[in-house]
């Protein structure tokens, strides 16, 4: 191991904790023990230190025993040229002074309350408030949905400034083009490589996946607490069992540093701490190297990448599989620009959104009826307009192919969405007659037209559902006499689907699908999908996986044949249970569909709400994620998703879907949808309509306004008396638990 290495990695971490120790000494004597001290809106502590010591920092006074430990970790001071033949010094030092700045960050947050901002997805540009702090649970968990399907293969965490900023426009758009997240901190020559991108009109935030932490190189934790918070989420990690999460961080989180600039002693201590998690640092200067194999993949520490190969030569090193889609239009194109805006002063034109109708349609067509890449525009382009410009938009996609089938139309037409998102400076929201479509000046600029809409479905269709179609055509329709025809075509097609899938029962189908995406987090997870309860992430319904299956026959839906029926009320099949015990790598023998009382499915941290019994109300409470308060049964869903997330089956707990809750076989087992005494206002509202349909079906055609929610009450004791009031069928059913 380098000399230098070790001598600058073992100083900085001693100067990070020298520094941590008398942020603190002052905190301490400023606000005293007592102070709260958090990452606001976020479980497990401060993870780093919760996820490897098992010691929750709640308050200045707990901060004091990681710190110490902090100090402990450091090795005695070695001399420049003092050779060290193993790294557990140099790892140890990086530990150490990670321990240390996520204190000192904490603490930041207490004296400069305002400095991040958690809670929002893009930094307020405009007002210089850029910087992002740990991510809040709610964009955690949309976020981490993506390393676990694989759109995000992984995340590079740039530290320092690019020569220019021309510079640092192309990485960031070389990582964006992989899909891969860019994570950013610390500063260099008096800039950062956020104010680089901003500088070059590039949007950062979550939304375009290019995220800046903080100014500073203790920023960093951010990073790697986003890390281990996905191990304790969605891997089922136990705080403290600090091997398992350092072996999954190596194994499943496919993330490197990129230092950028001068390596100073208290980076190279943040080098030497992330290669605890696996992760290699790849610098574009003339630093130490670490070369040999071990705790990472391959190399620990590489020199003088030119950044015009540091991308490559990152992935490379980091043992990281991508795939890049090339599609024939003029603009770059991939999942990371999925979250871009295009805002007022940079629009060109828009279609739909209210102003204008816009309409997608798919329709399987005979095999001779189209032809293959016919791409039609009937009606004005961008040449027949002009700036602020509106158009009517119809997308009419016609499918063929040997394999294709009427149900899955819908599931090709919800990838309308996100295909066309992923076109640089083009925004498109919503779905079938109320989408959006909004292009931006510089796409414009750049070539764009409405015809390369249809180059997009064209490719990527064939691209991602080759295996069962063979022919895709597209016609975009820009005259309004046009689209209102399509309009009222597609609304006809939406009943009937709707209608097919609304009529569909777990009795009247001999096969459900497994869902197992989710095990390269949550190992022991198995999701298992029927007509009456969809996948509990949202994403997967029986109708998808059915697809899914015929698209890629080894992937993570598999078709179970229900078997044998053991218990029809809590809804248990012998095949189920067999195919669960198998998947789960025998963690699992059994598990109940309708039941949250009685051995219910298991859970992992991508489900969109988490159900839990409330025994004093007899009755049952549901949270979204999305909701960060406090509810009945005493736990925000950050902490319900860490106390039976991981692939667990927890009695008294269960994921599910938004969707689920109104599908006629939610918790049946443990008396149905006249259980609900409790939801926060927001999902209420969101599934309003939904919730009065089967409030008629069940002879309680008020029930939506017989549920409490946040501005009743947060406790059991408080929603009582509105129960009693509103006389909830809950309460005159048998007690929910024995």
């Amino acid at each position: 191991m380098s000399k230098l290495v070790a001598f600058a990695a073992i100083q900085g971490a001693y100067n990070i904790v020298s520094k941590a120790e008398g942020k603190y000494k002052k905190a301490l004597e400023t606000y005293g023990g007592s102070q709260k001290l958090e990452f606001p809106n976020t479980a497990y502590f401060l993870p780093i230190i919760y996820s490897l010591t098992g010691i929750k920092v709640t308050d200045l006074d707990s901060a004091k025993k990681p710190l110490e430990f902090a100090r402990k970790l450091l090795p005695p001071h070695v001399k420049k040229d003092c050779h060290l033949p193993y790294l557990g010094p140099l790892l140890d030092a990086g530990m150490g002074a990670l321990f240390a700045e996520e204190i000192a960050e904490a603490i930041r947050y207490v004296e400069d309350p305002g400095f991040y901002q958690p809670e929002v997805e893009d930094p307020d540009v405009e007002n210089g408030k850029i910087w992002l702090g740990a991510a809040d649970d709610a964009i955690m968990r949309k976020r981490g949905v993506e390393f676990v399907d694989g759109t995000a293969p992984g995340f590079a965490a740039i530290v320092g400034a690019a020569n220019d900023s021309a510079q640092a426009k192309k990485l960031a758009e070389e990582y964006q083009l992989k899909s891969i997240y860019v994570f950013m901190a610390a500063n260099q020559n008096g800039t950062t490589f956020a104010e680089q991108l901003i500088q070059e009109g590039v949007q950062i935030g979550w939304n375009t996946r290019l995220v800046p932490f903080g100014p500073d190189i203790s920023a960093a934790v951010f990073a790697l607490g986003f890390a281990n918070r996905a191990g304790l989420s969605f891997g089922g990690i136990q705080p403290g069992d600090y091997k398992k999460m350092l072996a999954y961080q190596k194994n499943r989180i496919f993330a490197f540093v990129n230092a950028l600039g001068e390596v100073n002693a208290e980076w190279a201590a943040n080098a030497a701490g992330c290669v605890n998690w696996g992760f290699p640092t790849l610098a574009d200067t003339d630093i130490p190297e670490i070369l040999p194999t071990g705790v990472c993949t391959y190399e620990h520490v590489v020199a003088n990448i030119p950044i015009d190969e540091m991308s490559q030569k990152s992935i490379e090193v980091r043992g990281l599989k991508v795939t890049i889609s090339k599609i024939d239009i003029p603009l770059a194109y991939g999942p990371a620009f999925e979250g871009e805006r295009v805002r007022k002063d940079d629009l060109y034109l828009e279609m739909g959104g209210g102003k204008t109708q816009c309409t997608e349609l798919v329709k399987m067509a005979e095999m001779n009826d189209i032809e293959d890449g016919h791409v039609e525009v009937v009606g004005p382009d961008v040449s027949d307009s002009k700036k602020g410009d509106r158009l009517p938009l119809g997308i009419y996609v016609q499918v063929a192919g040997r394999k294709m089938q009427p149900d899955f139309e819908p599931i090709l037409e919800r990838q309308i969405h996100h295909l066309i998102n992923y076109a640089q400076g083009i925004m498109h929201i919503g779905q079938r007659d109320i989408s959006w479509v909004r292009v931006g000046q510089q796409a414009i600029e750049k070539g764009f037209t409405i015809k390369d809409i249809g180059k997009i479905l064209h490719a990527k269709l064939h691209q991602d559902f080759g295996s069962i179609l063979d022919k895709v055509a597209v016609t975009l329709y820009t005259k309004k006499e046009d689209v209102a025809k399509l309009t009222d075509r597609a609304r006809k097609e939406y009943r009937v689907r709707d209608d097919r899938v609304e009529k569909m029962t777990d009795e009247s189908v001999e096969t459900y699908y497994s869902c197992t995406l989710c095990q390269s987090f949550a190992p022991s997870h198995v999701c298992m999908v029927s007509p009456e309860r969809t996948g509990l992430c949202g994403a997967y319904n029986w109708m998808d996986c059915k697809a899914s299956f015929e698209i890629n026959p080894t992937g993570p839906n598999q078709p179970v044949e229900k078997g044998e029926c053991l218990d029809p009320k809590l809804g248990q099949w012998k095949g189920v249970n067999d195919f669960v015990f198998k998947a789960s790598r025998q963690a699992i023998t059994h598990y109940n569909f309708y039941s949250l009382v009685n051995d219910p499915m298991t859970t992992c941290g991508c489900c969109e709400c988490i159900a839990a019994v409330l025994p004093g109300c007899n009755g049952i409470m549901t949270v979204h994620r999305d909701y960060t308060g406090q509810t009945p049964c005493g736990m925000k869903f950050t902490t319900l998703a860490g106390v039976m997330g991981g692939g667990q089956s927890s009695p008294g707990f269960v994921g599910h879907s938004k969707y689920n809750i109104t599908q006629r076989k939610f918790i049946v087992g443990d008396g149905g949808l006249h259980r609900l005494v409790w939801l926060p206002k927001s999902l209420k509202e969101e599934i309003r309509d939904r919730l009065v349909k089967r409030g008629e079906e069940l002879g309680i055609p008020d029930l939506v306004d017989r549920i409490a929610d946040e501005t009743v009450g947060i406790t059991e004791d408080e929603i009582m008396p509105f129960l009693k009031e509103k006389d909830h069928p809950a309460l005159k059913m048998e007690p929910i638990v024995g």
